[in-house]
């Protein structure tokens, strides 16, 4: 077996920004939650690829948080970094702010956590490198990953349980 060499979080870390325009928006001028995910979504395979390999695909979306609404105009920086790694699967952390280019006031206004997989050359699951935590931010991530990971998994079983049962 191919024992797979650590990478830093620093080394797949992604920050892009966006600017807010009107068909990104509802009637009121506030842009769409959907809008926010998909750009999220891409942020978030940019930063797998950078740690595991370009294939990579989203196997969930968890504990997605609207704080404040987002308005046309505003300039909405993705920053995303690995912060959990399993055998084939990764947790991405992605911290989402919008400014005001009038003002210069930069607000948080969503925080999300994808889970990526990283797949060979035939689609299936591939072993991705392990993570080397650094700060005690990155420790600490990674530790709430390895939590928010065990929650998903006894989610995922008690679900199967019912559906046996016939619940």
């Amino acid at each position: 077996m191919i024992e797979l060499k650590g990478k830093k979080v620093s080394e797949s870390r992604i920050e892009t920004a966006h600017l807010m325009m009107p068909n990104y928006a509802n009637p009121a001028g506030k842009i769409y939650g959907g809008t926010i995910l998909s750009l999220a979504d891409a942020v978030a395979y940019m930063c797998a690829a950078r740690h595991a390999t370009p294939r990579c695909v989203t196997v969930s979306v968890d504990q997605v948080d609207f704080r404040e609404p987002i308005e046309i105009g505003e300039v909405v920086t993705f920053q995303a970094c690995v912060n959990y790694v399993g055998r084939t699967s990764m947790e991405v952390g992605i911290r989402i702010e919008a400014e005001n280019l009038e003002t210069g006031v930069r607000r948080h206004t969503n925080s999300c956590y994808f889970t990526m997989v990283a797949l060979d050359e035939r689609g299936k699951p591939t072993p991705v490198p392990p993570l080397l935590t650094e700060t005690k931010d990155e420790k600490r991530r990674f530790k709430e990953g390895r939590i928010r990971r065990e929650h998903a998994k006894e989610l995922s079983e008690k679900r199967r349980a019912l559906r046996e049962r016939g619940e």
